[in-house]
């Protein structure tokens, strides 16, 4: 277990990444920013990490976003390096080899919602809101619209960018989001659920496969497919491949050598 303002424990294969902020709203200060990235990179350095879960601490947010309050020593250029260090932790949370899976605790909000579509999956208490209300306080959340791009259409990333306004979860689920929304009491089990599931597939060929999305997302579709037919060639040539096709013929389950 590592303290800070960020808590990581790894049970059963599964990396668990908690904002302990709860009095700050689980507010993503500088510190926390680095603490992810740091806690994430350990899970990835990690053989036993199959998967990492997200989420923030108590059962009311998430994480409301960026902390207004901490103001960064250093001058402009400082605030900028930091702002971009968190852009930085959304790419890595996409790139990572490993899947990662938000627990959306409860609120969701501004840069808590970047983090939320920078995972690979999410579940989410069926009270939780998400949202981009900083346009309310004078600004715009300029890196997490890259990412509203990627999720939902013009219009649907527009109304929640220009208005602020939150979705409920369920709305949330709707327009894709997240992946599963449920009571409170189920929330524990249908995440350690969902996360079991990648965590039982290779985890070389996940890593393969998140990045091959990745770098198809914003290509030319011809130029996709010539990208993916090379991806392809690159899996079968994997011992796990060879392994769970030989398992599949065999009517066993494979046993994954990760390579």
């Amino acid at each position: 277990m590592e303290e800070g303002p960020v808590r990581s424990q790894v049970e059963d294969g599964q990396a668990f990444l908690t904002i302990d902020r709860p009095a700050a709203r689980n507010a993503l200060s500088p510190e926390v920013v680095a603490a992810l990235r740091a806690a994430l990179a350990r899970a990835e350095a990690d053989r036993a990490v199959r998967v990492v879960v997200l989420t923030g601490a108590g059962d009311k947010v998430f994480s409301a976003g960026g902390d207004l309050g901490a103001m960064p020593d250093g001058g402009y250029l400082a605030g900028h390096a930091l702002r971009r260090a968190y852009g930085g932790l959304l790419e890595a949370l996409a790139a990572s080899p490993l899947p990662t899976v938000a627990r959306v605790n409860g609120h969701a909000l501004g840069g808590g919602l970047g983090l939320v579509l920078a995972c690979d999956l999410a579940v989410a208490v069926d009270v939780a809101e998400l949202g981009t209300p900083e346009i309310d306080v004078g600004l715009f959340p300029m890196m997490v619209l890259a990412w509203l791009q990627r999720h939902v259409g013009r219009k649907r990333a527009l109304e929640l960018l220009l208005t602020g306004d939150r979705l409920k979860a369920q709305d949330a689920l709707r327009w894709g989001l997240v992946n599963r929304v449920v009571p409170r009491a189920e929330l524990d089990g249908a995440t350690r659920a969902l996360a079991a599931r990648v965590a039982g597939k290779s985890r070389a060929v996940l890593g393969l496969g998140k990045a091959a999305f990745g770098s198809a997302e914003d290509m030319p579709l011809p130029q996709a497919m010539d990208f993916l037919a090379g991806q392809l060639s690159l899996n079968l040539g994997t011992d796990d491949a060879a392994e769970g096709i030989s398992a599949f013929l065999e009517r066993r389950a494979p046993a994954w050598k990760d390579r």
